[in-house]
């Protein structure tokens, strides 16, 4: 993905949407609980903001961005869940102007990014394209926290194609991060969009995939649990990286319940 403009494009598309929704909360809405443990609407909305800010960080200063990651070390079973905190104590007015003045910052910094540029962050570096994918993917997967706890359903968009490109992606990294072998063999990935079928891998290859890219994007995001997906495997490997999908940087997280358990 050499030319950043669509996803940058789908970035800000991705935060107006949530954007709009949040917006128009009560005071009190902002205290629903989501399926995250211990996280209301305010810890998604303050995460979201704090990681913004690291990513600017990233794209323009990358020593005081190193500083963040040495935190993140050295407490790395907590620095998330700190950062949320942090911003969900804000009032709520607060919070939303911190996150919107924090998406429009890091905007500004990755259009004006050189071409080829490559910045550091928790996983391997990334280019302005990657970075601004990592952020929609977050910004949409959080952004479903928020749509499950208010009860609302929202309609599916093409934006969803780089959710499921950077879960395609990040096959060998979910492998890794659980300290397991990444198969060999490259995998066929076939996604029903909304615009149609979308394709990852060599069509003839044995492992594959197939199913919704809905679920799919919700399941490599962690939002929902396999047995409640319609995404299905053919092939051993195959099989064995849909149960541990992950598109996110970092440890391996708990994943969801299966729904009713």
């Amino acid at each position: 993905m050499s030319d950043p403009n669509a996803v940058l494009d789908d970035l800000r598309a991705e935060g107006e949407e949530l954007d709009r929704l949040v917006g128009a909360l009560e005071p009190d809405g902002w205290k629903t609980v989501t399926a995250a443990p211990g996280w209301t609407i305010a810890h998604q909305i303050a995460h979201l903001a704090w990681t913004d800010g690291a990513a600017l960080l990233a794209v323009t200063d990358a020593d005081a961005f190193a500083a963040e990651v040495e935190k993140a070390v050295a407490s790395p079973g907590t620095f998330v869940d700190e950062g949320a905190e942090a911003g969900a104590r804000l009032e709520p007015g607060e919070l939303l102007g911190r996150w919107r003045h924090g998406r429009a910052r890091l905007a500004e910094a990755l259009v004006a990014a050189p071409a080829g540029a490559r910045f550091p962050w928790y996983g391997p570096p990334m280019s302005t394209a990657s970075m601004a994918t990592g952020r929609l993917m977050e910004t949409w997967a959080h952004g479903q926290d928020v749509w499950d706890a208010l009860g609302r359903t929202r309609e599916p968009t093409d934006r969803l194609r780089h959710v499921a490109r950077i879960g395609v992606r990040a096959r060998d990294f979910a492998f890794a991060v659980r300290g397991m072998a990444a198969p060999d063999e490259e995998f066929r990935v076939e996604l029903t969009g909304p615009s149609g079928l979308w394709t990852y891998g060599p069509p003839d290859a044995a492992q594959r995939v197939t199913g919704p890219a809905l679920d799919f994007c919700l399941l490599v995001t962690q939002r929902i649990h396999r047995s409640d997906t319609a995404v299905r495997a053919e092939g051993p490997d195959a099989d064995r990286w849909l149960d541990i999908a992950q598109a996110f940087a970092g440890p391996a997280g708990p994943g969801r319940a299966p729904k009713g358990a």
